[in-house]
């Protein structure tokens, strides 16, 4: 989980946090770096190949690593007014009064936002791969759902 948080002089608004998750970025460009190697030293090395299977064979690693670069680049922008979630194929902007609380679910990969409306949003920034970090980054982002949110503060149970 890294997190960047680019601060403006006082008075003026709160500062943008962005949350990423760390193992899963790790992972999915390795993977994706090895399939794509795999792909075209295989274009290159099977003899038996035509031009044609050789060009299908790396688009193959192509794509797998466009989708390797998009499970990576999921992340979490807490701005003043909005909070931004985007995640592998879809993202979402919600005002902070949209948000009622952040759950951390047992054996989920990953945390979710109640909203106001009765659903959830699932944040593939907030991954249990990163244990403590994904942990303490939920109560972070529940922190400020409260501050930031129109919902009074109220006890919420631990995750």
């Amino acid at each position: 989980m890294s997190w960047s948080v680019s601060e403006k002089p006082a008075g003026q608004e709160r500062p943008t946090i962005v949350l990423r998750p760390r193992m899963v970025r790790v992972f999915a460009y390795i993977t994706g770096v090895i399939v794509l190697g795999g792909m075209i030293g295989g274009a290159l090395v099977m003899p038996s190949f035509q031009l044609g299977g050789r060009l299908g064979l790396v688009a193959v690693g192509v794509l797998i690593f466009l989708f390797c670069h998009l499970e990576a680049s999921v992340r979490l922008v807490a701005r003043s007014r909005v909070l931004e979630v985007r995640n592998v194929f879809r993202a979402r902007t919600l005002e902070w009064a949209e948000i009622v609380d952040v759950s951390f679910p047992m054996g989920d990969p990953w945390a979710h936002l109640d909203l106001a409306d009765g659903s959830t949003l699932a944040v593939n920034a907030l991954q249990r791969y990163d244990g403590k970090r994904a942990i303490a980054a939920a109560h972070r982002l529940r922190a400020l759902v409260q501050e930031r949110g129109e919902a009074p503060g109220t006890d919420l149970p631990a995750f």
